[in-house]
């Protein structure tokens, strides 16, 4: 059976609906504008200033990020991932633990398709932001 909502188009956002200052998940003050919410899909463009990052997460049926600008860099726990940037894809399966976020100089905002609840955890350290750094070594 089909889920009771029906086919809408949203004009750049949810109507009515005001930009949210991202607050303690994340690190650094992280904006998300709120394109979409329906049953089990909630659809944002995010904006991270340099060096903001998401703490670790999951997602109970994953998530996509469409990176628009910047850089940044978006890593798994099992230590897949590095440096993305304006047009890449991204894919996290579903309860697959993560972060993403800006680059230390640069900015990064991506749309996030993310699919079912989330699992919010340990904020990333200065130490693991700086690994994922160190290991890019062409960022």
């Amino acid at each position: 059976e089909r889920g009771s909502e029906r086919m809408r188009i949203n004009r750049g956002r949810i109507e009515g609906e005001p930009s949210d200052r991202r607050g303690p998940t994340f690190t650094g003050e992280v904006w998300a504008e709120p394109l979409l919410k329906a049953d089990g899909v909630t659809v944002n463009t995010v904006f991270f200033p340099p060096g903001a990052r998401t703490h670790w997460h999951t997602h109970d049926g994953g998530q996509i990020l469409l990176v628009t600008h910047g850089r940044g860099f978006a890593i798994s726990d099992a230590g897949d991932g590095g440096p993305i940037q304006a047009g890449d894809v991204v894919w996290f399966e579903p309860g697959e633990r993560h972060w993403h976020g800006a680059g230390p100089e640069t900015y990064l905002t991506h749309v996030a398709i993310s699919l079912g609840g989330h699992d919010w955890q340990d904020p990333v350290t200065d130490e693991q932001f700086q690994a994922a750094i160190d290991a890019a070594a062409d960022y």
